[in-house]
């Protein structure tokens, strides 16, 4: 069962189903959001852009969810699907190998270079030791999402997932449908 959803693009945020007013659009906008409504974890700072939208996403959804934080809980998993896997990583970290007569590789580019970084950073935060999974599809698929969700739940100790779409293929081109789902 659903309880919570919240839905970013570029242009817009709704947190169930509500409009929150932004005045930055884009990468811009992550960072906008995050001031206003996070604003007390620096890492941000230093993340890719799937990184900054799962991180925000998640943190107005759990937000929304009103529920204590910050606490231990093992029966939180966190599965997110998207089809590009870490690609603006990736690229970023490309062009500082790319020229052998100007290689300077970027540990902090490298970092973001596996999907799941999002995962273990929302994971980290609230201290989730649940199921983390970040699984690339060819496309925005519903019916493997959900069964994959549900399939969560085959562990007796989870009772709740963090899970949905969240996909970026640059700073400018996003999109984040994430949810709390519990068991019914």
């Amino acid at each position: 069962m659903t309880r919570h959803e919240v839905y970013i693009t570029p242009n817009e945020v709704r947190i169930d189903g509500k409009v929150l007013n932004h005045n930055e659009n884009g990468a811009a906008m992550l960072t906008e959001l995050y001031r206003a409504h996070v604003g007390d974890y620096p890492k941000f700072f230093k993340m890719d852009t799937l990184s900054k939208l799962g991180f925000v996403a998640s943190e107005l959804l759990l937000q929304a969810e009103g529920a204590e934080r910050f606490v231990p809980r093992e029966d939180r998993a966190v599965v997110f699907f998207n089809r590009s896997a870490s690609l603006q990583a990736d690229t970023a970290y490309q062009a500082t190998i790319q020229d052998p007569e100007n290689f300077f590789p970027s540990p902090a580019a490298f970092v973001y270079t596996l999907p799941n970084i999002v995962t273990g950073e929302i994971a980290i935060r609230n201290k989730y030791y649940g199921e983390t999974s970040f699984i690339v599809l060819p496309e925005n698929d519903s019916q493997i999402m959900a069964r994959e969700l549900q399939n969560a739940f085959l562990d007796p100790m989870t009772t709740s997932v963090l899970g949905g779409w969240l996909d970026c293929t640059d700073e400018n081109h996003f999109e984040a449908k994430l949810y709390l789902i519990y068991k019914s």
